[in-house]
């Protein structure tokens, strides 16, 4: 597989705001949650290399063996258009949270860690 196999939606699905919220309320009171969400709605799109934004996060890489990074490969190989990621940034110098995405940035990574991911981040 290579670069020229990954395809991006123009803007993200609309079901990802709600994972993001999710996922952010466990870190957040759920008003500050909905707040981020609604300032992520509003960003611009803008695009990261999959190395870096794991550089920044300090997550950890998922391998292909998760259910879901071999389900997102698999929409890589068929051509499918996946959704641009979500990411919330901290304080200066702490780490940016993936706040939806992490399985397609772990698929995009284990394909190529230098590709561009588009993303939108606050």
């Amino acid at each position: 597989m290579s670069t020229k196999t990954l395809k991006w939606l123009a803007d993200v699905q609309e079901s990802n705001y709600p994972a993001a919220a999710s996922y952010l309320s466990l870190l957040l009171p759920a008003s500050d949650a909905e707040s981020l969400v609604a300032k992520l709605k509003a960003a611009s799109q803008c695009e990261f290399k999959a190395k870096d934004i794991f550089r920044a996060s300090g997550l950890s890489l998922l391998g292909i063996s998760n259910s879901h990074v071999e389900k997102d490969r698999q929409k890589i190989k068929a051509g499918t258009a996946l959704s641009p990621i979500l990411l919330v940034r901290g304080d200066p110098f702490s780490k940016v949270i993936v706040a939806d995405g992490y399985h397609r940035l772990c698929a995009v990574y284990s394909i190529d860690e230098d590709a561009w991911i588009p993303c939108k981040i606050v």
